[in-house]
């Protein structure tokens, strides 16, 4: 008998403090067939990137794992006013369809705007919305929450600067740029990784290199002019 690819867990409500049930994919199927060059997985059977946003069926508080763990008095009053009035009582604990997915996402968008959530929760809820719209072949829409997501990563990294375990953010930031066509931009993001000492990360050094490659490749090809980092860095 085949094992059922959901299951589900027990979340309370930080807003109401509601219990409620969510569903996941269990960890055993959480296969991808491929992981695209930004962190997209991509599943044959259920996606758990459907599963990630929680949602209150009684006063709509949706966020994810990452999301705050406790509201302070001003974020209550800012969801109490903003969001709680509007919603209409809905339950997405079962089995989600990829429209039901995009509205958690949604929703989760709209909750961490409302209070204020960190900028790199909206910024993961911005590409991950991306990704969604990546499932369904819509370019343009793609495209629009990528650029979204581009500029919530910046502002991560002004808020927050970049240390040495923060290779990944770096790299993030130079493929977002690559995959909305600012090869230029790309390049000097991929760079940073490259040729900074204090990055040890391995693995993003090794996938900066490959993307500035690749870069390198399709400027040649187009005869555009390489910038300085392109023609420097190794």
């Amino acid at each position: 008998m085949a094992l059922e690819p959901l299951y589900q867990i027990k979340v309370n409500c930080i807003f109401c403090e509601m219990e409620y049930r969510t569903s996941r994919v269990r960890q055993s199927l959480k296969k991808p067939y491929k992981t695209d060059s930004d962190f997209c997985s991509h599943y044959k059977e259920a996606n758990p990137d459907f599963y990630v946003v929680r949602v209150c069926p009684n006063c709509g508080y949706a966020s994810t794992e990452n999301g705050t763990e406790k509201l302070t008095d001003k974020q209550r009053k800012a969801f109490a006013e903003q969001i709680q009035p509007r919603w209409v009582q809905r339950e997405y604990g079962g089995e989600r369809t990829w429209e039901k997915a995009l509205e958690t996402y949604q929703l989760a968008l709209l909750c961490a705007q409302t209070i204020q959530d960190s900028e790199r929760l909206i910024a993961s809820l911005l590409q991950h919305i991306a990704w969604l719209y990546r499932y369904q072949e819509n370019t343009e829409q793609e495209q629009r929450f990528l650029k979204f997501s581009l500029e919530a990563y910046i502002h991560v990294y002004e808020l927050d600067g970049v240390g040495a375990n923060n290779a990944r953010l770096l790299y993030l930031i130079g493929e977002l740029y690559r995959r909305v066509g600012n090869n230029h931009e790309a390049v000097k993001w991929f760079s940073r990784v490259i040729n900074d000492k204090n990055i040890v990360d391995s693995a993003m050094i090794h996938a900066s290199r490959e993307q500035w490659k690749l870069l390198r490749e399709e400027m040649q090809e187009q005869h555009m002019d390489l910038s300085e980092e392109l023609s420097e860095a190794k």
